[in-house]
């Protein structure tokens, strides 16, 4: 039987209390496909729940994980500060920067790089700065290369050659040839110096997006995507994005207004629809009256609500029916619909399927 269970422990996490051992199990299990391990153990905590032997061992142990990844992203951040001297400013986006500024919503997030915005006419002495400090590309197919510099909102992925860690530098947050393109000069305008911790005297300063737009970013790389492998995870972002910022005055009087300044209008419709219907996420009845007008049609939206209904869940057996890869298929199709034009789409997909090199096949060892 398909049920859900993470999502109903992220409404109401108290339902645990009267959980079977086979019950924690399957939460275990969905957490772990959801990419929300870390952060089940903070989320049963602040609801002060205890978990029987078995299951507060393993919880136990991903909360230690989860430190231990803050940990050593921090110093990751200190140190690509140090690899940019003053390059450009330093501007971190999503898990980064809910890390640094020290978010509630960083308690228990793993990721897996670094993603940070900097002015498109900086790109090449940011990358040189970085590729001096061990960072290199990943993608080293000439289309590839061509694809992400002409096309796309970000450098080719840099990994470093030893740490094996990886940063997405970015100069927009949608890509250059995508009909929605809210400019990225409005983001970095209003972006704002953080005192991060444990930051040392001469050290840089951090800058990270103003709570509005920090909650725009989340909407459109959830809902501007074709990837929902961690689907509830970036949505559970937005919910602890919206608790967190909501209660400061003005917040939500201005999240609207800025939508409406970056035609973002649209993805933020989608996050706060879905925040709420999935994780009861509060959101003001007069904020859902000033979205109404970028709302689809009756018919389309019910057509998205049975796709994102499906794909915002875990990525687990025990939550998918027949209809779950159709539907997450038919939103992969959609994310290159939104990012490309249809002829360059067309031959972005061809290439990829034809001529694109092949990686090697897998040889046994002995």
């Amino acid at each position: 039987m398909k049920r859900a269970l993470l999502v109903e422990v992220l409404r109401d996490p108290g339902q645990v209390s009267g959980f079977a051992p086979a019950q924690w199990e399957l939460l275990l299990r969905q957490a772990r496909s959801a990419g929300l391990h870390g952060a089940l153990p903070f989320v049963l905590d602040d609801a002060g729940i205890e978990a029987p032997a078995a299951p507060r061992a393993h919880l136990d142990w991903m909360r230690v994980v989860a430190r231990r990844h803050s940990d050593s992203m921090r110093n990751e951040v200190r140190l690509i500060a140090g690899a940019l001297g003053g390059t450009a400013p330093l501007l971190l986006l999503k898990g980064a920067a809910y890390l640094m500024a020290g978010l509630p919503t960083a308690r228990g997030r793993l990721f897996g790089d670094v993603d940070i915005l900097a002015p498109k006419e900086s790109l090449p002495a940011v990358e040189r700065a970085l590729v001096l400090q061990g960072w290199a590309a990943t993608h080293h197919d000439a289309y590839d290369q061509r694809y992400y510099r002409e096309w796309m909102h970000e450098l080719p992925p840099l990994e470093h050659m030893h740490r094996g860690t990886a940063i997405d530098v970015h100069h927009a947050i949608l890509p250059e040839t995508a009909a929605l393109r809210p400019d990225p000069a409005r983001l970095r305008a209003c972006a704002a110096p953080i005192a991060w911790p444990g930051a040392m005297a001469g050290e840089r300063p951090l800058h990270v997006l103003a709570p509005p737009d920090m909650v725009l970013h989340s909407a459109v790389h959830l809902f501007w995507d074709g990837e929902f492998d961690h689907g509830l995870r970036d949505l559970f972002d937005l919910h602890r994005l919206l608790a967190e910022f909501g209660t400061r005055p003005g917040f939500w009087d201005g999240l609207p207004a800025r939508a409406r300044e970056l035609t973002l209008e649209l993805p933020l419709f989608y996050a706060l629809r879905y925040a709420a219907r999935l994780l009861g996420t509060p959101v003001p009845a007069g904020v859902t009256a000033q979205l109404a007008a970028a709302a689809p049609n009756r018919a389309r939206l019910a057509l998205m609500d049975a796709l994102f209904l499906r794909a915002l869940l875990p990525m687990h057996a025990s939550c998918a029916d027949v209809f779950d890869k159709p539907a997450r298929f038919a939103l992969y199709v959609r994310g290159n619909w939104l990012r490309m034009p249809p002829l360059l789409l067309a031959r972005h997909l061809f290439h990829k399927a034809f001529l694109s090199p092949r990686p090697p096949p897998a040889t046994d060892d002995v």
